[in-house]
């Protein structure tokens, strides 16, 4: 298993904290059996877990002009058109996709282009599922313009849980389509806003994989 370079010294402190934990209460508290294994169970449980979040999937790379692939691994949680006030200032088709802590929590660019805009939010820290979150919780804009000046907005939202957006966005830079945007950590929300003749290619309820699922065609 590949651990994302945002994860390596988490899955180390974890390691040297549970192992440190395990051996003081071995040696300095008890070496009663009935507390020590459940004890080294919860604790390789729990390394495990956090393990599995910071994986960073091999997938193979695909291009295409005119399709925008998912962002994110997730589930499709609004297909909607809104009013886009942040940057478009017009109507738009909002797709979010909501990741639970189980997911992959890698971000990635759905289209190649030029990064026109990008802005860091401060913010609160709401259930990532409820609507106004989009707009009140911490996060990040992004406004990728491809060679054919068509541009898409993509947001990353902190949820409940997530305390830390991670973002490679800069502007004027370059960026591959499907080559990493940042990283999320813990359960979270990216939203992606598409012009309003995008031909949408999922349905609420969807399962997404980032890089591989295709959101639209425009």
């Amino acid at each position: 298993m590949t651990i994302h370079k945002e994860g390596r010294s988490i899955v180390a402190l974890v390691f040297i904290f549970l192992g440190a934990l395990n051996l003081l209460i071995y040696f300095f508290i008890t070496a009663n059996s009935f507390v020590i294994w459940p004890l080294a169970i919860i604790s390789g449980l729990f390394f495990l877990f956090i393990l599995r979040f910071f994986r960073k999937p091999s997938r193979p790379i695909i291009n295409d002009d005119n399709t925008v692939y998912a962002p994110a691994d997730g589930t499709v949680l609004v297909i909607e058109e809104t009013e886009e006030s942040e940057y478009f200032n017009d109507k738009r088709i909002q797709i979010s996709i909501f990741m639970s802590v189980w997911n992959v929590h890698i971000n990635w660019f759905p289209l190649a282009g030029v990064i026109k805009y990008f802005k860091y939010h401060p913010g609160k820290f709401l259930v990532a599922r409820v609507p106004k979150s989009s707009t009140l919780n911490e996060r990040t804009s992004v406004v990728i313009e491809d060679k054919k000046k068509r541009q898409i907005l993509v947001r990353q939202i902190a949820g409940i849980i997530a305390r830390r957006i991670i973002s490679y966005a800069k502007e004027g830079k370059q960026v591959d389509q499907n080559s990493e945007l940042g990283f999320i950590r813990f359960g979270s929300r990216v939203d992606v806003f598409l012009p309003l003749d995008a031909e949408i290619k999922v349905k609420l309820g969807d399962k997404t994989r980032g890089t591989q699922t295709v959101l639209a065609q425009i």
